[in-house]
């Protein structure tokens, strides 16, 4: 019997990835054996997104699967950030993986960077969520419906409210948002950071602490009480 191709996905830490992870699984037609996700060496925080690097390795233990953790400088240029993805990308091609997954939803630029980005690497790219903007607010919702919990870690206060910051993605926030804001913010208009979903053997607590001004960004500072391998409730 043949085995199936084995996948890396793309990791932020965010809800459009969890439910990639969720549907790569449901699919069943790839194997995805880790998560890969970059990290600002300086402040030890997931790239853009900035939770700790902690709470991205205690959602890795409940989903199960290992962290492949790529450390890029601050800042960072782009021939530094695709010189160490290449770097990883080659390490995982000689442990036998075949495929990356990302949880991009419908920007044609992302995709075509991501698609030339691997071209000669030897890692297939996969978009397992791929649709249409008019998709994401049926999709916000299905997530909902499917029990993924997220709380919104970073915003963009040039595309939406700063008070948004720290707000749990549920009904009540997708009835508040303005109506030339996606849904799944999808356009830069926030992150979120995925505390349930159906993939994690257990919720994650989160504890929404400062609110910080970085960069242009308004971010909450998560952290959660429970530690990588702990058991939860």
């Amino acid at each position: 019997m043949t085995s199936r191709p084995k996948a890396l996905l793309s990791w932020s830490s965010g809800k459009d990835c969890a439910w990639a992870l969720h549907v790569l699984r449901s699919r069943g037609d790839v194997g995805v054996v880790g998560l890969l996700t970059t990290f600002n060496e300086a402040a030890d925080r997931a790239a853009m997104h900035a939770v700790r690097r902690r709470l991205v390795e205690v959602q890795a233990e409940t989903a199960g699967l290992p962290l492949c953790s790529v450390m890029l400088p601050y800042p960072c240029s782009n021939e530094v950030y695709e010189a160490r993805m290449a770097a990883a990308s080659a390490e995982a091609v000689r442990a036998g993986v075949t495929h990356i997954a990302f949880g991009d939803l419908y920007l044609e630029d992302v995709r075509d960077y991501r698609i030339r980005q691997m071209a000669g690497s030897g890692l297939e790219p996969l978009f397992p969520i791929w649709g249409t903007p008019d998709d994401t607010p049926a999709l916000a919702r299905r997530m909902l419906d499917a029990g993924v919990g997220a709380i919104l870690t970073c915003v963009d206060p040039k595309r939406l409210d700063p008070k948004f910051v720290g707000r749990r993605f549920d009904e009540a926030l997708l009835a508040e948002l303005p109506a030339a804001v996606d849904p799944c913010g999808e356009r830069g208009e926030f992150h979120t950071f995925c505390h349930r979903s159906p993939e994690f053997r257990r919720d994650i607590p989160i504890e929404v602490g400062e609110v910080v001004h970085r960069d242009g960004f308004r971010f909450a500072d998560l952290d959660s009480p429970v530690r990588e391998g702990a058991e939860g409730a």
